[in-house]
């Protein structure tokens, strides 16, 4: 590891001690103070935004994600007030109990110390993680995507100035140079950094996966279906299959297949009606094809081939699959899926008990949209991200997901 990248980990951590000490009410008027200042020096981040936006081609998928408007800043500044309202998820008592010999034995939450993260052109990001590690005890080591440089930048350089002038030490929140270098040295600083959390496509995530030698809990990427079972209602079909599609196809929880069953085809038009509306192209196997081709659009309607299952399009297009039963439709999500968000739609019980038992992701869903995969819609405030993997946390990860646990033995002269 060279000097400069050791020098500001080291600094990062021992800025991280003093977090510690902070108490909650300190923590939140912070908060406030950074939703203040952002609101303020709204049109200097939008400029900044700008720089970047004119450096990306808008027909990249990318390109919505690293969009920032007067509407997404104010729904950023609401994000961090909310965290600051959020219960403190430190030196929470989770157990606590008095053995035999006397020892008083407390299992209780405390920070991981600091978090590493690495994302794409997301600049909405850069505030997220900082709001949510703060408020959870954890400095944080930011490391964005070149796309974003001037955003996270400028953000960054916003929640530094607010830390100064309240003597909080702004190395807590650390934003690492636009250089492939930093991010190798990130993942092998086993000495300063607890916990590496990657969120964007697949690629990244991999990427950390395997050349990380710091835990990661893996977030981001969604290949997400949808299976309309024989017994599904049409009409809450469509409206799921339109919503999980194209409410925002830039993000995570955005459907990418349609599963449907073989003697439903002929209300695929149906289900597909309002999707034709807002340009989706649909990449479809032969019996989903043959179905659509007198009412789907030409140029909108594709066959599928093997690359059109388990893509994440993060675009107005959609891959449709068929099967005979509802085991198929299993175990084809089991073969595409990346365990981020499963729904099935159907009026049958016995079905939905079956799908949801036997479908392996963080989020499985019965007659409504995955667009529901988020940590504000679950209640739990602005999200770091969506985790895939089953140790540790799983599903929409927040606050509580940032601490782990300690245990606290007091005796009173006890010896083993």
């Amino acid at each position: 590891m060279d000097d400069y990248h050791q020098n500001t980990f080291q600094s990062v951590k021992e800025a991280g001690k003093s977090l510690n000490l902070l108490e909650e009410k300190k923590i939140n008027a912070i908060l406030e103070a950074i939703a203040k200042e952002t609101e303020s020096k709204m049109y200097y981040i939008l400029a900044e935004n700008q720089k970047d936006l004119q450096r990306m081609d808008t027909s990249n998928p990318k390109y919505d994600r690293l969009l920032l408007n007067e509407q997404r800043i104010m729904d950023i500044v609401k994000d961090i007030r909310n965290v600051a309202t959020l219960p403190y998820p430190v030196g929470k008592t989770l157990l606590q109990k008095t053995l035999p010999n006397g020892l008083h034995l407390s299992k209780t939450t405390v920070p991981f110390g600091v978090i590493g993260i690495i994302y794409e052109a997301r600049p909405n990001v850069s505030f997220d993680v900082f709001s949510l590690c703060f408020k959870s005890g954890n400095a944080c080591i930011l490391k964005g995507g070149s796309d974003a440089r001037f955003s996270n930048e400028a953000i960054i350089d916003i929640i530094r100035n607010v830390l100064d002038e309240n003597d909080i030490n702004p190395n807590v929140c650390t934003l690492l140079p636009n250089d492939r270098g930093a991010t190798e040295e990130l993942l092998n600083a086993r000495d300063y950094v607890d916990l590496i959390i990657p969120r964007g496509g697949k690629e990244l995530i991999n990427h950390v996966r395997e050349n990380s030698r710091i835990p990661v809990i893996e977030t981001g990427a969604g290949v997400c279906h949808t299976y309309f079972h024989k017994d599904g209602d049409v009409k809450k079909g469509r409206d799921i299959v339109t919503n999980a599609k194209t409410r925002k196809v830039s993000v995570c929880n955005s459907l990418d297949c349609l599963i449907i069953d073989r003697e439903c085809l002929d209300d695929l038009h149906y289900l597909c009606e309002d999707l034709e509306k807002k340009n989706v192209i649909i990449y479809a196997d032969k019996q989903a094809y043959e179905a659509l081709f007198q009412y789907y659009s030409y140029d909108l309607l594709k066959k599928a081939d093997e690359e059109s299952f388990g893509t994440e399009f993060l675009d107005y297009k959609m891959s449709i699959k068929t099967v005979s039963k509802i085991e198929e439709a299993i175990e084809h999500i089991s073969k595409y899926s990346s365990k981020h968000s499963e729904a099935i739609i159907s009026e049958n019980r016995d079905a939905i008990n079956h799908f949801e038992k036997m479908v392996d992701a963080a989020c499985i869903y019965a007659n409504t949209s995955t667009a529901f995969t988020d940590g504000a819609q679950f209640g739990l405030g602005a999200e770091i991200g969506i985790s895939t993997q089953k140790m540790h946390a799983r599903g929409p990860m927040a606050l509580e997901e940032l601490c782990t646990y300690k245990w606290i033995i007091e005796g009173d002269g006890q010896i083993r």
